[in-house]
């Protein structure tokens, strides 16, 4: 009887799919794709496992009798052999988490919190800057208006320049598959 049948018998436990000749070491053996979100759903995936032995652990040791210390030992050995594996992916797994959100999790705080402050920063620095951006362009305009009252040939000549070189830049941004704002499409 292989360990995910004597997992099935014990009544309390949940049932973990595992075959017989695969170890928990085999299952990161079949991917070996260096993608960083499938590293991390194969660690999310471990510590899932991890959780459904230990539960299957904390069931046997609970109702813990002389017959099932074959079970308890198979399913130590699972546990060690899954945690193995989870160092393993995890090692592979590079996820950067900025130390305000370890600092909140740590004072008991949701790191939600840390998310919705840096949004509403970036959302004030950025209507900050969309008042810049307005002001500079209310001076422009202004500067045009007075220029055009000083100077009305040379700025004519100017609007001129400035509508070729824009045309110019959009059939070579078309031609580029690149955006106005300067982006690239895909």
């Amino acid at each position: 009887m292989d360990p995910s049948q004597a997992a099935a018998t014990d009544g309390n436990s949940m049932i973990i799919s595992q075959s017989s000749d695969a170890s928990p070491m085999d299952s990161s053996a079949t991917t070996q794709i260096d993608d960083p979100k499938q590293d991390l759903t194969q660690v999310i995936n471990s510590i899932q496992k991890t959780l459904g032995i230990l539960h299957q652990l904390y069931l046997t040791v609970s109702s813990y009798n002389v017959a099932a210390q074959l079970p308890l030992l198979q399913r130590m050995n699972n546990l060690v052999l899954e945690l193995d594996n989870m160092t393993r992916l995890a090692d592979k797994c590079t996820i950067q988490v900025p130390m305000e959100v370890l600092n909140l999790i740590d004072d008991g705080k949701n790191p939600d919190e840390f998310t919705r402050d840096m949004l509403n920063g970036c959302i004030a620095k950025n209507q900050i800057t969309k008042g810049k951006t307005d002001s500079f362009k209310s001076l422009r305009k202004h500067l045009l208006e007075e220029l055009e009252h000083a100077f009305p040939d040379e700025v004519e000549a100017y609007r001129e320049i400035r509508a070729a070189s824009a045309a110019e830049t959009k059939r070579l941004a078309q031609s580029q598959n690149v955006l106005p704002n300067g982006d690239t499409k895909l």
